[in-house]
């Protein structure tokens, strides 16, 4: 049997772009030796110091929660919830259009069976250092000009891929492959066209 390939992966709860990643990558993981690890990163703490216009500063400022909550589950409860917590957030945001985070927060902590108290953390800077660790884990490799999502495999990282609708099966394995290989060569650094449609979810 082939040797399994560790990745690790970014994501901002409230990102549909780096959901729809996120449901690739599982795709991969049943199609190609991969086992994926999930870390938090946070569009808030990045965008922090910008000036990105009223609605989407406003749409920054309310976003902290969810990331938050994230990383105080990971904190307290182990690094094993990252990933199931992740899943129901972003049914709700993303599938649900869910737009109350507070609602989202108090439901995702329920399905996944986490105590609700966690949703305190939504407002609370706690454990902002160990959230401010995991996102330069990841932005770090990949530098200031990128967002959500990140992944790593094999000591180099890449932003993207940014895709709609996310490939299965076969075509996600075809995908992962010809992602692999052109962002493990040292001098890429980019590869976009302009995007023509919204994320499209299953």
């Amino acid at each position: 049997m082939s040797e399994t390939t560790a990745v690790d992966f970014w994501f901002d709860p409230i990102c549909p772009w780096a959901w729809m990643t996120s449901r690739w990558m599982m795709e991969v993981e049943q199609v190609r030796p991969v086992e994926v690890t999930w870390h938090v990163m946070s569009l808030s703490y990045l965008n922090a110091e910008r000036d990105l216009g009223e609605k989407y500063n406003r749409l920054m400022a309310d976003s902290w929660g969810p990331v938050r909550v994230v990383i105080a589950a990971r904190e307290l409860h182990g690094q094993e919830w990252v990933k199931p917590l992740y899943d129901a957030m972003g049914t709700r945001f993303h599938l649900g259009r869910q737009k109350d985070r507070e609602v989202v927060i108090a439901e995702a902590l329920a399905e996944v069976g986490l105590p609700g108290s966690l949703a305190a953390y939504a407002t609370s800077d706690e454990y902002d250092e160990a959230l401010r660790k995991s996102h330069h884990a990841g932005m770090d490799q990949v530098g200031t000009e990128v967002g959500t999502p990140v992944i790593g495999v094999e000591g180099y990282a890449f932003f993207g891929p940014v895709m709609s609708p996310a490939p299965k099966g076969d075509d996600a394995g075809r995908v992962w492959d010809g992602v692999r290989a052109l962002a493990s060569y040292d001098g890429f650094f980019e590869l976009k066209r302009t995007r023509t449609r919204e994320p499209m979810f299953d």
